[in-house]
């Protein structure tokens, strides 16, 4: 089980930041309902479009390298811990929270930045 959960971790991690520079390098250009960041406030209009894409891109590059090179080697540290699967377990749990933690981080500058017609403050 070592092996499964060392690339999980790995690649969980690897996924966010790749996620994170497409979205910083190569975001979608227009607003769409098929690929990117899609939120009401983010298709206010192209704007808030590209800011929020920026923002989110920046968040998952972050937390992807902090799982990266904090859960990887707790993952080969802990191996031979009594209660290991448990403790792997809850580390991809939180690597998937970090996905979803662009959200709340990414609507919060939006709203910091923008006002509610999507227009800078």
């Amino acid at each position: 089980m070592f092996y499964l959960y060392l690339v999980t971790t790995i690649l969980l991690s690897l996924t966010i930041i790749i996620f994170g520079f497409i979205f910083i390098k190569r975001p979608p250009k227009n607003i769409n309902y098929l690929y990117g960041y899609r939120t009401s406030m983010s298709m206010k209009n192209q704007d808030t479009w590209d800011f929020a894409h920026r923002y989110a891109g920046k968040v998952w590059t972050i937390l992807g390298s902090i799982a990266l090179f904090i859960f990887t080697p707790l993952t080969i540290i802990l191996k031979n811990i009594k209660h290991y699967d448990y403790i792997m377990v809850i580390l991809i749990i939180v690597q998937v929270a970090f996905v979803i933690l662009v959200i709340p981080l990414t609507e919060r500058a939006l709203r910091k930045t923008f006002d509610k017609e999507g227009r800078r403050k």
